[in-house]
């Protein structure tokens, strides 16, 4: 049995709630406008999706300011895929399940300053694609991620500044490239698993190279990794246009 649930917000201190429960595919879609949005989700069953996949036009759409988020997945095959516009907001993320797909877009379409953005993933075989500030602004943003799980893929771009990021990892044969740009930059790894696969790259500011008096901001990358056959590359620089 297939549930769908589609709704639209236009709402100001709204406190949606909602359950899925089934064995087959459950999904959720979601345009939303409005601030101080509380919105919790829990799925648990096989095939959950929230915002569906990138062949559903407008399947997530949320739009507003300080809006805190609780989702929570637990069960194989979920999907999460939308776009996010919020600033002064959080994110609390569960994953409990393989074959997780998740690709979110946050401040691609509008301002996204001030994000608090935690996740917990539990499983194998995920796939994560997560973007915020690639077009519009995104200053000040903390991110959290604790995996426990192997062959996870991982695509993390944070254009953001003033951005505190920090990742442990459990599990082998990960793959995980992340990118930090714009402003201050404070990264912080603990991977702990065989045959990782790692591409950090920092961009911290927007000075030219030719440029040597020109204050940029602080880079910092603290890596504490304990495993066999892993490949890291490490990429800092002032900005897009240094090669150095």
């Amino acid at each position: 049995m297939n549930k769908l649930i589609s709704f639209c917000l236009i709402a100001i201190m709204s406190t949606p709630i909602l359950f899925a429960q089934s064995t087959d595919d459950n999904e959720i879609k979601i345009t939303q406008t409005g601030d101080t949005l509380d919105l919790y989700i829990d799925q648990i069953g096989f095939g959950n999706k929230i915002g569906s996949d990138a062949s559903a036009t407008g399947a997530m759409t949320i739009t507003g300011a300080t809006l805190d988020f609780d989702l929570d997945f637990i069960g194989n095959s979920n999907t999460l895929f939308g776009s996010v516009e919020a600033d002064s907001s959080v994110y609390k993320l569960d994953f409990t399940g393989d074959s997780n797909s998740i690709d979110w877009l946050i401040g691609d379409v509008g301002s996204a300053d001030s994000s608090d953005i935690n996740f917990d993933v539990t499983g194998s075989s995920n796939t994560f694609d997560l973007d915020q500030g690639s077009v519009y602004s995104a200053e000040r943003l903390n991110s959290d991620l604790i995996l426990i799980g192997s062959s996870n893929v991982f695509d993390i771009d944070w254009e953001s500044d003033d951005l505190t990021w920090d990742f442990e990892v459990t599990g082998s044969s990960n793959n995980i490239n992340t990118l930090q740009s714009d402003g201050e930059q404070s990264l912080v790894v603990d991977l702990d698993g065989d045959s990782a696969d790692m591409d950090i790259t920092q961009i911290s500011g927007t000075c030219s190279p030719s440029n040597a008096s020109c204050a940029t901001p602080n880079a910092l990358i603290t890596l504490d990794i304990t495993s066999d056959n892993a490949t890291i590359q490490i990429t800092q620089k002032d900005s897009s246009s240094d090669s150095n």
